[in-house]
């Protein structure tokens, strides 16, 4: 077949894209019968068409008889490889590079040579003049085999302008490529940058009304999570049980806050409060440990209500012995304890009360779910010389939520600092969804249909 060389580019130039396995093609350039067309014939060129500089003599001397041997039936590219590297330095026009490019690309994908495939297509975007609806495409591939070499700085300037020309398939979306961009800095451990990206992401979709995929906060969490990169892990769980708020994710959050912090009892104890309220108990061991936390002696009304939860759910066993022991201190204890929080209320409304007095009263209101009284004394403990503020924030917030003051809890809760701040995250993501209405933990939708990713140590 004789190679035909024509200024006209044909908008029919383009790429069939193997997402999964690499093995994009690009249709080789069959140029019109104008072969010797020349400046002068400019006037025949579409309106729209760029002028791309045309071809020179050093350029069609190895283009020509190379793109026919390639061609040619049973053709060896293999031993073409000389010819096809003799041709690359000498494409200097935008239709050269084009041309030319077309050329080396294919030739990439007959000898299974993702660099020279990427180099093909570099330089047909070069040129300047792919044609604008292939543009998303062209600079799609380019991402694909950049980063098929684990070169992200090369791939996300192609991957951007993939995004930029609203490029997708049938099986990758805008969501799925504004993804990639942020897994190309996790790729080189630029862990901020990409979850800098991320955020921008979401907040943009946000903006404009749009949902946010539950894979961009698990992605962003995981990664955060498995590297221990804090304070994003906190913020990337807040955000994903916040949008999306099943027993799962809300499990999945909570345990690694866990993990990641070596929490003392009372700690524990509203990180367990929390994962009672959104229904994320899920073993036995969980209950046991926030029996623990919340200790029979002191809270008795609380723990017995845990435990008879849990017995209830199938999850904790009666012949557990330190749960047996547990429930019967606490039902040992729970009547006079009850009993006596109109008394514990009284004293420690009373203008002289010690911040001891008013701290144990307001620990029991709210182990009883007595919320505004709980928030009134809290509030009062918070400016007591010797609080340990952050813990009366978070308690004073926890009430508030319970009372249904997600305004004011959520300001609260924002107060917390030090070890106690990942927590009062996660109670913020709560207030927050239950403000707009959401139901929590299963009831809250359908789970997410892919498998959550592996999460290192847990």
């Amino acid at each position: 077949m004789k190679t035909v060389l024509s200024r006209k580019r044909s908008s029919s130039l383009a790429l069939a894209i193997a997402l999964a396995t690499g093995t994009a093609t690009v249709t080789t350039t069959v140029f019109p019968a104008e072969a010797s067309a020349q400046r002068n014939r400019d006037s025949d060129r579409d309106a729209e068409e760029v002028d791309g500089g045309g071809y020179g003599d050093a350029f069609r001397e190895v283009y020509v008889p190379l793109d026919e041997a390639m061609k040619a039936e049973g053709a060896d590219v293999a031993a073409l490889r000389p010819q096809i590297d003799a041709l690359i330095p000498l494409l200097n026009t935008g239709d050269e590079k084009l041309a030319g490019g077309n050329l080396v690309y294919n030739a990439g994908v007959r000898l299974q040579d993702n660099a020279l495939r990427l180099r093909g297509m570099e330089l047909m975007l070069e040129s300047g003049i792919v044609p604008a609806a292939n543009l998303g495409q062209y600079n799609f591939v380019a991402y694909q085999l950049s980063a098929a070499q684990d070169d992200y700085a090369r791939a996300r300037p192609y991957l951007q302008a993939a995004i930029d020309n609203n490029f997708t398939t049938e099986g990758v979306s805008a969501a799925d490529l504004q993804i990639s961009m942020a897994e190309s800095y996790f790729g080189e451990e630029r862990y901020q940058e990409g979850f800098n990206y991320l955020r921008e992401a979401i907040e943009a979709r946000k903006a404009a009304g749009q949902p946010v995929d539950e894979v961009w906060y698990r992605r962003g969490f995981v990664t955060a999570y498995n590297n221990e990169v804090t304070p994003d892990v906190y913020d990337f769980a807040a955000m994903w049980v916040e949008d999306y708020p099943t027993q799962t994710n809300w499990s999945d959050a909570i345990n690694a806050t866990r993990n990641i912090n070596q929490f003392q009892n009372a700690e524990m104890l509203d990180l367990f409060r929390l994962s009672r309220r959104v229904d994320a108990l899920q073993n036995a061991s969980e209950y046991d440990y926030y029996v623990e936390a919340a200790d029979a002696r002191r809270l008795p009304g609380e723990v017995k209500a845990v435990i008879e939860e849990g017995i209830e759910a199938g999850v904790v066993q009666e012949t557990n012995s330190f749960i047996a022991e547990s429930l019967e201190t606490a039902n040992s204890r729970v009547g006079d304890d009850r009993a006596d929080l109109p008394s514990l209320e009284q004293e420690a409304m009373a203008a002289g009360a010690d911040l001891r007095t008013v701290t144990a009263a307001a620990s029991a209101f709210l182990s009883y779910d007595r919320y505004d009284t709980a928030a009134a004394l809290y509030e009062k403990a918070l400016d007591m010389p010797g609080a340990d503020r952050n813990e009366v924030l978070t308690r004073l917030g926890i009430s508030q939520a319970g009372a249904g003051n997600y305004d004011a809890a959520l300001s609260t809760f924002d107060q917390v600092t030090g070890t106690r701040m990942p927590i009062a995250r996660l109670w913020s993501a709560y207030a927050r969804q239950m403000q707009g209405g959401g139901a929590m933990g299963a009831a809250a939708g359908v789970e997410a249909a892919s498998a959550a990713p592996e999460m290192a140590g847990s």
